[in-house]
């Protein structure tokens, strides 16, 4: 329907959709966006307003390293007496990179509101995000680290057209629900009361997984020395899933999660449930 900005296309990005910046105005308008001393909010280009918004209002900012390669998330430090212009050049993806210093697992923060993306959400709170599985990772990392507690506030900022119905059962007991939904037109309390992830599932994730994301590495082996359940998922030497042959009592959301496992996520999926098989679509012959 022509309603998304640069970058296009929207394949595989959280949207950023043309009304984004009156979305992100709503921000304020959140009791708990005005007493939050310390906000998260995600690098995507939608919500560059909630940055510099909450740069604005003095408020510590933090955003999460893209794809966590380098770090969990880096603190903007903006320089002393930062006019407008300053403070929108560091809510950019290039301000963030340049005035930032990294927040490391060792350092204790507490994070009282969090700002994230989606690709569709429900009225109940249910998200869907890029199908990678970052937000969730991100939040749950930050549990096991002591930074959000039950009171954090979890906000995501979409458009109209991406408030949908989710049904309850693909939210799994690792995926971030949200507490609010800040629209262009409206803001939503979503009343949702399925438990938000209480830090990582290490029985869900394989080894590969490890080597993309070093810092989980870092904070599985912080664990492990606090005699927690460390234990990664096992597959059986050349056990992997295969697209045909699926039994029919199998869910699509067991399917994508299996795919998250393997780090096997694809652009997109044709579910052929009813004749055993389906269809995954890559970007190139090395991820297929």
């Amino acid at each position: 329907k022509n309603l998304a900005s640069f970058p296009r296309p929207v394949h595989n990005r959280i949207p950023n959709f043309k009304e984004a910046t009156c979305a992100c105005n709503r921000l304020p308008d959140l009791p708990k966006f005005r007493s939050s001393r310390v906000i998260k909010v995600n690098p995507d280009r939608p919500q560059e307003q909630a940055r510099f918004i909450t740069l604005e209002a003095r408020k510590t900012l933090l955003v999460p390293t893209p794809r966590l390669k380098t770090g969990l998330f880096n603190r903007i430090i903006t320089p002393k007496g930062a006019t407008r212009k300053e403070l929108h050049v560091c809510s950019t993806s290039q301000g963030v990179k340049e005035m930032s210093v990294p927040v490391g697992l060792d350092d204790k923060v507490q994070v009282d509101l969090v700002v994230v993306g989606s690709v569709a959400v429900s009225n109940k709170g249910y998200r869907i995000g890029k199908g990678e599985g970052f937000a969730d990772m991100e939040y749950a990392m930050m549990a096991c680290m002591g930074a959000v507690c039950e009171s954090t506030v979890v906000v995501t900022i979409v458009h109209d057209c991406q408030v949908v119905d989710i049904p309850e059962e693909l939210t799994e007991s690792h995926d971030l629900t949200v507490d609010f939904i800040l629209t262009p037109t409206r803001i939503i309390k979503t009343e949702c009361t399925h438990p938000k992830p209480q830090g990582i599932i290490w029985s869900k994730l394989h080894t590969e997984i490890l080597k993309k994301i070093p810092i989980l590495k870092k904070l599985r082996t912080l664990e492990q020395e606090a005699g927690k359940d460390v234990a990664l998922k096992t597959t059986p030497p050349n056990c992997h899933p295969k697209a045909d042959n699926i039994p029919a009592r199998l869910r699509v959301s067991e399917l994508k999660s299996l795919l998250r496992e393997h780090v096997a996520v694809p652009l997109r999926i044709s579910w052929k449930g009813t004749k055993h098989r389906v269809f995954l679509l890559y970007s190139d012959d090395t991820g297929a």
